[in-house]
């Protein structure tokens, strides 16, 4: 059974110990991504989130090539620590990447000059929000899920490698897969520093 919406956002969390193995179908995870990207909002309906899924060994293409790229700009006697960060995601069961469509943003900016600078902000604001919908979704079915960024990184090569769109503007990447340890203690400020209301 499925959680309400209240215990689902509170139990969303960043899960870094997740193993191979899959709580649902392939078939239902391309469903909740589906969902997620058909119903999320967006700014003057534009419809610019783009969404990947990575799994098997293209799930694992995705996590050497990052491996590899990062091997060239982080010190050797460095290295490991970073080796064992990048293992953790591909000892997952898949990878979600984000994008963004800029040929939709630019349509916009042409059309829409006055809100010119605005339209590359809320289309940020909502990837994330189709980020945090798949998240959450992911989550109630068992998943335990992060959300890295390593952007600058691998986008060429990701590009290359699953003949994505040059338009196509990577944003995230995120690994899921069954958890093997659970998150720590969340710590929370205090509400009353962070919530006003007047009335």
């Amino acid at each position: 059974m499925l959680k309400d919406f209240y215990t689902a956002v509170a139990d969303r969390r960043t899960f870094y110990g997740i193993s191979k193995e899959s709580v649902i179908s392939d078939e239902k995870i391309k469903e909740i991504i589906e969902y997620a990207v058909k119903h999320t909002p967006s700014a003057f309906n534009s419809q610019s989130t783009r969404v990947v899924l990575l799994l098997g060994e293209h799930h694992n293409k995705l996590w050497d090539n990052t491996k590899e790229a990062l091997r060239k700009i982080v010190p050797p006697d460095k290295f490991a620590p970073t080796e064992d960060k990048i293992n953790s995601f591909q000892n997952g069961y898949g990878t979600i990447l984000f994008f963004e469509d800029t040929s939709i943003i630019e349509s916009l900016q042409n059309q829409f000059a006055l809100y010119k600078d605005n339209f590359p902000i809320w289309a940020q604001q909502s990837n994330g929000m189709h980020q945090y919908v798949i998240w959450t979704a992911l989550e109630t079915e068992g998943f335990g899920v992060s959300l890295q960024h390593y952007n600058e990184v691998i986008e060429i090569d990701v590009k290359k490698e699953w003949n994505i769109p040059d338009n196509w503007k990577l944003v995230a990447q995120m690994p899921f897969g069954k958890p093997t340890s659970a998150p720590g203690e969340k710590q929370y400020q205090p509400l009353e520093d962070r919530v006003k209301v007047f009335k």
